[in-house]
């Protein structure tokens, strides 16, 4: 398990790359890295759980403003980011 922000970006970096693509891959990386702040000053937590930056990826729709809109949604109230992220999958 990553333990420093450098290392679970690298960790991060696949997926979001896959995702996203090469050219917009670092700016939703970027994205993730403020969520981590941002998550820590709410929840007091390093990191957020595996399943919410799951979330944040699926209601993205591989569009940076929607990525932003998750985000924070994720910080604001993480169950209604899920809300949205299941109903994603369901369609």
């Amino acid at each position: 398990m990553a333990v420093s922000r450098p290392e679970r970006r690298a960790e991060r970096t696949p997926a979001v790359t896959a995702a996203f693509g090469d050219e917009r891959a670092p700016l939703a990386l970027d994205l993730l890295e403020v969520l981590e702040y941002g998550w820590h000053d709410c929840y007091g937590e390093v990191t957020p759980p595996p399943e919410v930056l799951e979330d944040v990826l699926v209601c993205s729709e591989v569009q940076l403003d929607k990525i932003i809109r998750a985000v924070r949604l994720a910080l604001a109230d993480w169950r209604d980011l899920r809300l949205w992220a299941d109903d994603r999958r369901t369609k």
